[in-house]
Order: C-alpha cells, then structure tokens, then sequence
C-alpha cells in the first residue's frame, strides 16, 4: 500500500471507520459493471469502502491493487473482507461554490401586534 504518506493514511482511516461499504464485488470479480460503480462512488464521494466476498487472501490483495489500477485511487486499508479506497476530487471539481440558501421571510406579524400600532 504506497502514495500515502502515514499521517494521511491515519486520517483517511479515522474518516473511513463509519461509513459503510458502498460496493460489493461478488464472486464474478471486477467486471466493467463494478468498476464503473466504483468510479462514480470516488467521484461524489472520494473515500469509499468495498466489500469483497471472495473466501481466498491472496486474490483481495490482488484485487484491491487491480482495482487502484484501473480507478486510479490509492489503496488506504485492508482489513479481511473490507478495502478502504481514496481518491481526490480534482482541483477543478473541488472549487465549486456551495449552493446559495433561500432567504427566510419575515416573521409572520399576530394578530395582537397589528394592534398595538
């Protein structure tokens, strides 16, 4: 697991520890579908976890190196069945100005201050 340095690879994984895997790869591997889910999820959300349920080690370990290949992610953590995945949002996605909230009305005058004036 490389392009991280150690006190990113920490942070990343304390933001990572609540979220819930997003993909599931089943037995059939990385296939097009998957890969192409999993590079909508970095888009919009740039931390993701995967659930892998294939029963053998050494193809996870594969798997997650293949799948930072072609997404072009970085491998954050490993932990059995689960991999945490990062990519950043490019420069030009990240700048984008927040939508603008509506403005509150007024509040509504009772009938006692209609009243009083």
């Amino acid at each position: 697991m490389d392009g991280l340095t150690p006190t990113e690879r920490r942070d990343l994984k304390a933001r990572a520890h609540h979220l819930r895997p997003v993909v599931i790869i089943g037995d059939a591997g990385l296939t097009a579908e998957v890969a192409r889910e999993i590079k909508s999820n970095l888009r919009s959300h740039e931390l993701i976890k995967i659930r892998v349920l294939g029963e053998d080690r050494g193809s996870r370990s594969e798997l997650i190196s293949a799948i930072c290949q072609e997404t072009g992610a970085k491998p954050v953590q490993q932990i059995g069945k689960i991999l945490v995945i990062y990519r950043p949002r490019p420069p030009d996605e990240q700048q984008r100005p927040s939508p603008r909230r509506a403005k509150r009305k007024a509040p509504r005058r009772t009938k006692r201050s209609y009243q009083n004036t």
